[in-house]
């Protein structure tokens, strides 16, 4: 049955990707950015709700009463696509971070490119974390929230990485707040497998947390403990001890 409802949720998927091209790309660049949101974000609303309704998926988001009224920057754990469909909607504009591969595929990653992204190089690390601390600021400074996911790729459901601190950094540098997001997206929709699960789909938005006057270690570090905590209490696969996932850190210290 899972498969089947995979097989329907894909052909609406690249249906909708084609239509949405097709019809919303050619204007797109002749409207003013908000605009432009506006009308790419269509394609992301009928995702959301496509994968709702063909796989059997219930959401219950909770706390979107705490996103704050001006620009932030989200940080988000990083299970699968599905949240970076999702998380376009919660706090439009929202500039993106995201690996310059993206922007290459056809028709998806032309879209992209038109929502003004952060593109990274992750063979020049260096190069890419001054790109972000530089771009990011200067889009929080005009008026767009940033999107960050700090573990810098998927980790699946059960699994924990290292939190990198640009999102941080970004925050504090331009004196906004960081907006932390907990879910279990991964558990519905498998970062590494295409056959969907039916079920319980949580999303938390957390409390805004003040950078003036504080560290990006602080901002970060609170930040991480408020997502652990709260995966912890939505997800299915247990959580890993923090001990344990600080294990592979040490030993590739050595």
């Amino acid at each position: 049955m899972n498969v089947l409802r995979s097989l329907v949720f894909y052909a609406g998927y690249f249906l909708a990707m084609l239509v949405c091209g097709v019809l919303f790309l050619p204007p797109a660049p002749l409207l003013p950015l908000r605009s432009r949101y506006r009308l790419l974000n269509l394609y992301n609303h009928f995702i959301i709700a496509w994968f709702r309704l063909v796989c059997g998926v219930r959401y219950e988001i909770r706390g979107r009463e705490r996103l704050p009224d001006g620009p932030c920057v989200l940080l988000a754990n990083h299970q699968c696509e599905w949240e970076t469909v999702y998380l376009q909607l919660l706090k439009p504009p929202v500039c993106t971070v995201l690996k310059k591969e993206l922007l290459s595929i056809p028709i998806f990653g032309w879209g992209l490119r038109l929502l003004h992204p952060i593109a990274l190089d992750r063979s020049r690390p260096a190069r890419a974390m001054k790109q972000v601390l530089t771009q990011g600021k200067r889009r929080l400074e005009e008026g767009l929230s940033v999107l960050i996911f700090p573990e810098g790729t998927r980790v699946a459901p059960g699994q924990r990485r290292r939190y990198n601190k640009s999102g941080a950094v970004i925050a504090c540098r331009a004196g906004m707040p960081v907006v932390p997001v907990a879910h279990n997206a991964g558990e519905r929709w498998p970062g590494r497998h295409w056959v969907k699960r039916p079920g319980r789909l949580v999303l938390e938005v957390g409390e805004p947390i003040d950078t003036v006057g504080r560290s990006p270690e602080e901002v970060l570090a609170e930040t991480e403990a408020w997502i652990e905590a709260r995966l912890a209490e939505i997800s299915e696969v247990p959580r890993p001890e923090a001990a344990e996932a600080a294990r592979p850190r040490e030993s590739a210290a050595r």
